[in-house]
């Protein structure tokens, strides 16, 4: 029987890069963090969803060929992948919070749709949309 998806991935650029935005811009924990030669498996949790992991992995063998790579790290870098969504029990705080830690945002905190949301993008260029939990 399925229990759920346990791991999302995006690709990033630079996997130190990207752990120190996740880990220390945006709050999140490390789940695991292994290499297997010039593969590394890396995961970081939201620290209040700790059944799921966001899989952090540079475009490379063996996932895809070093052509492929280079494209995907190109499409990714333009801020072309579908964008993450963050939920948050308040957008302009959480805003607040996480540019003064150095995040760089796309998009201030707007109202529209009965609720606040704000974007921003990682290092890499994968983008977020940080939404405010409805009804706060």
């Amino acid at each position: 029987m399925s229990q759920g998806v346990q791991v999302a991935s995006i690709y990033v650029r630079d996997h130190d890069e990207a752990l120190a935005f996740y880990v220390e811009k945006l709050g999140f924990k490390v789940h695991t963090d292994v290499k297997n030669g010039d593969f590394r498996w890396l995961t970081v949790q939201h620290p209040e969803q700790p059944s799921f992991q966001l899989g952090l992995f540079v475009p490379g063998p063996p996932m895809v060929d070093a052509a492929t790579a280079q494209t995907v790290k190109e499409v990714v870098a333009k801020g072309a992948m579908p964008p993450l969504v963050l939920e948050v029990s308040d957008c302009r705080a959480a805003h607040d919070r996480m540019k003064a830690r150095g995040v760089e945002f796309t998009q201030e905190p707007t109202e529209r749709y009965g609720t606040v949301d704000a974007g921003f993008r990682d290092p890499s260029g994968n983008g977020w949309k940080m939404i405010q939990t409805r009804g706060k």
